[in-house]
């Protein structure tokens, strides 16, 4: 008998885990953590050709970039063969099922299906639109629907929380159901997710892999922010929620009818808003793997460097707008490898030097210190401060665009800063 709130997600495994699949595996994770339940991960692959252990290893890595744990499992159909074919000869023996060619067809009753979506409401499908439908092929292969059903009834499960195209499986599934003497669980179809074009959301579109958004430099929080509210609303105008909070609000009751429409434009907005507010040791853990794939971590950033990291990253912050842009940048501050966007002005090279040899001999290297010396430099050869700077910046950073001169100079630091301007040519 079924005890409190249980959902599953249960994946097919030939294929990497996509938008819509991670939007079903979020809903049916805030279920269970709204209403302290229990949240089972199952592995359907019993279609053995096109599934993959490479392939459920990447669901699973999905669920957890996206922090969503499960309680149960992950069990694996392909395991579970047994039950299926033993549930099938059972319905055949009660002569609810018949033997057609080799395969175990199931008998489908007269009178209408009903049952109450949690989404849609009331439905209703005449059994004489639903053909006798095939239990085992005639290789003994279990099909969907009666690998679905046993598992939710072994497994008591309360709520089934699926895309709206499942629908048309519902009632041949109720069925089975009743067949089996079980009671159906409750059904909440949401709606499908389309691209900006409002066809069905597919490769076309961009990416459609939840992985691949991790390798833009999307992070996860946004990601999963972005990602409940297609399809679903809290009632109020409000868009950015943490994990407790999102918990705290969601109910099947404010998941929509209507599909929902994937905007790029927005997941950047989100991205951009997450990466504004992460705390310093959050966006450190997101950092980390993509600073290692760009061989420009170090083990001192947590230690020995970690004022100087934090200050690195509170200034790459506010113009970056995925992690890859904090890559980008902060290849010039931890490498030493400068590629040059633009040469210097020729004119502006005696002054860099010049500028280099009184920052060498400051004794007390600072933001302040450093603007002084270079203001007073400007005054001394008549230039004006900004052109120094300029050439400055393109010696320091091989770009002209920044963030402030002396914040770049002071976490540069004074001999990297003075090899630098001595190089420019």
């Amino acid at each position: 008998m079924t005890t409190g709130v249980r959902v599953r997600f249960a994946p097919s495994p030939t294929g990497y885990l996509h938008v819509g699949g991670a939007r079903t595996a979020l809903f049916n994770w805030l279920f269970a953590r709204k209403n302290k339940g229990v949240l089972i991960l199952r592995v359907e692959d019993t279609d053995v050709e096109r599934s993959s252990a490479e392939m459920t290893q990447g669901i699973l890595d999905a669920m957890t970039w996206l922090g969503l744990d499960w309680d149960e499992g992950p069990f694996h159909q392909s395991q579970r063969i047994d039950l299926y074919k033993s549930a099938a000869n059972r319905l055949l023996e009660a002569g609810l099922a018949y033997h057609e060619g080799g395969a175990i067809r199931f008998r489908v009753p007269e009178g209408p299906v009903q049952f109450k979506d949690a989404v849609y409401g009331d439905i209703t499908i005449e059994s004489d639109t639903i053909e006798d439908f095939v239990l085992l092929r005639s290789g003994g292969q279990p099909t969907y629907h009666i690998s679905v059903v046993v598992d939710d009834i072994e497994m008591r499960i309360s709520h089934v929380i699926r895309r709206a195209d499942h629908i048309s499986n519902t009632p041949k599934q109720i069925l089975l159901y009743q067949a089996l003497g079980a009671p159906p669980p409750i059904f909440a179809h949401v709606p499908l997710i389309l691209g900006p074009d409002k066809t069905r959301l597919s490769k076309r579109h961009g990416a459609t892999s939840v992985m691949s958004y991790q390798e833009q430099g999307i992070v996860p929080e946004a990601f999963r922010n972005f990602l409940v509210l297609l399809g679903w609303s809290p009632g109020t105008d409000r868009e950015i929620f943490e994990s407790e909070e999102l918990i705290a609000a969601f109910s099947l009751e404010g998941v929509s009818k209507t599909n929902a429409v994937f905007n790029p434009d927005k997941l950047a907005w989100f991205n951009a808003q997450y990466i504004a507010k992460l705390p310093y040791e959050r966006l450190t853990c997101h950092l980390k793997p993509e600073l290692l794939k760009g061989g420009l971590w170090r083990d001192t950033f947590e230690s020995t460097e970690s004022e100087w990291f934090r200050q690195l990253l509170e200034l790459l912050r506010p113009r970056s707008k995925t992690l890859l842009d904090f890559v980008r940048q902060a290849r010039i501050y931890i490498g030493n490898d400068l590629n040059y966007d633009v040469a210097i002005d020729a004119s502006m090279i005696p002054h860099l030097q010049t500028l280099a040899n009184r920052l060498e001999a400051l004794p007390d290297y600072t933001l302040a210190t450093t603007e002084v010396t270079l203001r007073e430099l400007a005054a001394e050869v008549g230039v004006k401060p900004g052109a120094l700077m300029g050439a400055a910046r393109v010696a320091l950073t091989g770009q002209t665009a920044s963030p402030g001169m002396f914040d770049v100079m002071a976490l540069v630091g004074q001999k990297r800063t003075v090899e630098r301007l001595r190089r420019a040519q």
